[in-house]
């Protein structure tokens, strides 16, 4: 059987092997792929575990993935939603910094379930600002903590 063009991923580069068959459906020929949870999970796996930059339709792919918004992606990577865009558009590259974070993201994402990396970035992503120039620490029976 000739490699499938798997091209329903968002990514240009994907052939499948096995795993897939084509079906009749009443609006014509369709393909029907076995476990496709299993697939993009082994996809982005690849992606976040070889060197090499991330494409922009690879960058959608994880963020896809992880069923982030545009908007979410740049607060958590503090960047407009717009840089976003051009990255997943390839008019820009995504810093390096960048990409790491997101790497670790999925890899949580599919590893390690807690959401501990994730939900410290969106409480990073939401820090409040602070105005007062002298900041202000007391010792308290649980250590030194902020006395604003």
């Amino acid at each position: 059987m000739k490699p499938y063009h798997y091209t329903e991923s968002g990514l240009s580069n994907i052939y499948l092997l096995n795993g897939y068959k084509f079906i009749e459906t009443p609006r014509g020929k369709s393909v029907s792929i076995k476990d496709i949870d299993g697939l993009h999970k082994a996809i982005g796996l690849f992606l976040v575990t070889y060197k090499k930059d991330l494409s922009g339709e690879e960058i959608r792919f994880l963020r896809d993935e992880l069923l982030m918004s545009q908007y979410t992606l740049a607060k958590l990577l503090d960047v407009s939603e717009q840089t976003v865009r051009r990255w997943e558009l390839d008019k820009i590259n995504m810093p390096k910094s960048s990409e790491f974070v997101l790497r670790l993201l999925y890899r949580e994402h599919i590893h390690n379930k807690d959401g501990k990396i994730s939900t410290m970035l969106k409480e990073i992503a939401n820090l409040e600002e602070y105005n007062n120039h002298e900041l202000l620490f007391k010792d308290t029976s649980k250590g030194w903590k902020s006395a604003a």
